[in-house]
């Protein structure tokens, strides 16, 4: 019988011991435990955003959370920059369409990341802007962008920036307060380890100064009633019960970790992946990568969808395929949340056995034996 192991970009694989938690049976939600759980939750949030702004949780996916920030942080009057690097950027666009939110569009090229320069320079063309909206680490195409960089800009504007850091936080480096970004997201079922279901904000006080500046066409999704009910340690609609439970569980463990050797092993993992891309004769995607995540080109002659077909079927692994303009062009593998060392050998022996299969002269072991010598120098 197959294991089946997860290797997409989200949902990840969800460690043994939190799912029990989540079996537990399951209590009301207007209870002082609830409360009491609810307020730890919080606290852990803080230090996984690496903030000391107010954390919502949300029952609802990342999108219902980047919602949320861009219809509260853009009331009437106000105007947003979207950098369009990927297909998850071009859904916070969509947002501001649908709600009528003045916005401009910026094109970036799919695999590179959105440059401070860049952003500068639309502020020089529309003083209007008030609002940026950017992908940490745009999953669809595994880029990265320098977050940092973009907030010194967007500071010296005096604007407001939210930043989608889905395949972000609690993988790769996130210092909400430090880098001066006003609303960071997250979504449960990434880095963070959980089933889909949960969505996460951070927003600072000058975000809040915005939300409270005006009204939205919101109900679910107003930032305001959520912050009111954190007043109390609770939410204002019914929550997801056991996802709480088990994001309250890997919160502690994470912390227990510290997320500089959660960085640093996500890292580890992209490094030897990149490694063994290049000793099988194949090139990773993204001019600027992002380590949660990799994009590996399909080689000439390979069908992508066989080969996932290949992965799924054979050796129990469910990669993910590319989404839009890279359908059917690249493969992507997760290094973000339940991940080890062995894990990320297995990935490679399987699709090193999977692409000899599809018709590719797979040197066999040569990628498996170049991702060792990245983690034999790495553990000295």
């Amino acid at each position: 019988m197959k294991k089946i192991r997860l290797f997409t970009p989200g949902p990840v694989m969800i460690p043994e011991d939190t799912m029990l938690e989540m079996a537990r049976p399951i209590d009301h939600h207007r209870t002082a435990a609830f409360r009491e759980s609810f307020k730890e939750l919080g606290s852990l949030l803080q230090y996984v955003f690496q903030t000391s702004g107010t954390c919502v949780t949300i029952t609802g996916s990342g999108t219902a959370a980047a919602e949320a920030a861009i219809v509260g942080c853009c009331p009437p009057g106000h105007k947003a920059l979207v950098g369009l690097n990927g297909k998850f950027a071009e859904r916070w666009a969509k947002v501001c369409a649908n709600f009528g939110i003045p916005h401009t569009a910026m094109p970036v090229e799919w695999g590179t990341g959105v440059k401070a320069s860049d952003v500068e320079a639309q502020f020089k063309a529309d003083p209007k802007l008030d609002t940026v909206i950017i992908v940490h680490s745009e999953t669809s195409t595994t880029a990265l962008s320098d977050v940092a960089a973009i907030a010194r800009v967007t500071r010296a504007h005096n604007a407001i920036l939210i930043v989608d850091g889905i395949t972000a936080v609690g993988a790769i480096p996130v210092k909400m307060d430090e880098w001066g970004v006003d609303v960071y997201i997250t979504g449960s079922q990434k880095a963070l380890m959980l089933p889909p279901g949960l969505g996460f904000l951070a927003v600072n006080d000058r975000a809040w100064q915005r939300i409270d500046s005006g009204k939205t066409p919101t109900l679910y999704n107003d930032l305001k009633a959520y912050r009111k009910s954190l007043e109390k340690n609770d939410v204002p609609y019914t929550p997801a019960n056991t996802l709480i439970l088990g994001a309250v569980h890997n919160l502690r463990k994470i912390k227990e970790r510290g997320l500089e050797n959660i960085w640093k092993e996500t890292a580890l993992f992209a490094r030897a992946t990149r490694a063994a891309v290049a000793a099988l004769g194949l090139k990773t995607y993204a001019k600027d990568p992002t380590d949660s995540v990799t994009g590996i080109w399909v080689p000439q002659g390979v069908d992508e969808a066989k080969l996932r077909k290949t992965l799924r079927g054979d050796f129990g692994q469910q990669w993910a395929g590319g989404q839009g303009d890279l359908e059917g062009k690249i493969v992507r593998i997760t290094h973000m949340g339940y991940m080890d060392i062995f894990d990320t050998l297995g990935g490679i022996a399987a699709l090193e056995l999977a692409l000899k299969k599809n018709g590719y002269n797979t040197p066999i072991g040569a990628g498996v034996s170049a991702a060792q010598k990245v983690f034999a120098e790495a553990l000295g």
